[in-house]
């Protein structure tokens, strides 16, 4: 039944792009969980959502844009809110969590208007929202793919810089880091991951395979590497099993794949309580025995 499904192209397509954004949705998830900016995913997906309105509004209004793709308008608009956030965060230096909010709002604002100017919800933009198993087309997959390598690459590169800035930014800072030029690579870097991840996942959804993954690992791994090797493996589990599912059960596969990574987390957690026990245990054991 699995070989039957790959028979066909945008199913093909769709694997291939959820394959990669397994790898780099939870990587850069591993960053911003230990950065404490969880939401930040959140508020770009919201800006990533104003791109799309504005890109369907625009195809729909004027005849010359009618095949304008909105991914493109998508990645804009989460590039130019990345960048703009972190103006922000310089801006308010003692509440930088404002910065979130404001570009919540803001791209949220965007979207109601350009959807409701878009005569409302229509197919396009409820895969956009939800996901779409059927929604990746041959250019989506080269154009995500390239993103996606992109993004990789980079974070190969910049991995002892954005560690340090991670975990102890004053002491990179000190180092000679120069933390507002990384920190400005870095907000690019998960606005491109999330508008990438928009088309198997969803816009509503995407934050959930940045963070869900990850926060499964860190109740197992020993470590901040082996946090991003076992979040890789969950995300990878969450996107493929929730593919499947969602093609053989009609659903949003946004919906599956989080719905998976958040068993995914409960079974960790599980996991982690049932060896603190045996732990525990063998230890009461052990001082039974020196007591005697």
């Amino acid at each position: 039944m699995i070989a039957t499904l790959f028979h066909y192209d945008f199913i093909r397509n769709t694997f291939i792009v959820g394959l990669v954004i397994g790898i780099v949705a939870p990587l850069l998830g591993s960053f911003i969980v230990v950065r404490k900016l969880s939401l930040m995913a959140d508020a770009l997906s919201h800006v990533t959502l104003a791109g799309i309105a504005v890109s369907l509004f625009l195809s729909k209004t004027y005849v010359p844009l009618v095949a304008l793709n909105p991914l493109y308008l998508g990645f804009g608009f989460a590039t130019a809110g990345s960048l703009l956030m972190e103006k922000l965060r310089s801006v308010y230096k003692h509440f930088e969590e404002l910065a979130i909010p404001i570009i919540m709002s803001a791209g949220m604002g965007f979207s109601v208007i350009f959807i409701s100017l878009a005569n409302g919800f229509n197919t396009d933009l409820f895969s956009y929202l939800f996901g779409s198993v059927s929604a990746v087309s041959r250019n989506d997959m080269y154009t995500i793919v390239a993103i996606a390598t992109f993004v990789f690459i980079i974070i190969l590169l910049l991995y002892k810089e954005l560690f340090l800035l991670s975990f102890d930014e004053e002491y990179a800072k000190v180092s000679g880091i120069r933390a507002k030029a990384f920190d400005i690579i870095f907000m690019v870097l998960v606005a491109l991951v999330i508008a990438s991840s928009m088309r198997i996942v969803g816009i509503l959804l995407v934050s959930s395979l940045m963070t869900l993954p990850v926060a499964a690992a860190i109740r197992i791994a020993k470590g901040f590497k082996q946090t991003i090797i076992i979040a890789i493996i969950f995300g990878e589990i969450s996107v493929i099993v929730g593919l499947v599912s969602a093609y053989y059960l009609d659903l949003a596969p946004g919906g599956a794949i989080v719905l998976l990574s958040v068993i995914i987390l409960i079974l960790t957690m599980l996991y982690q309580k049932i060896r603190l026990r045996v732990i525990l245990s063998k230890r009461g054991e052990e001082n039974g025995i020196i007591s005697e």
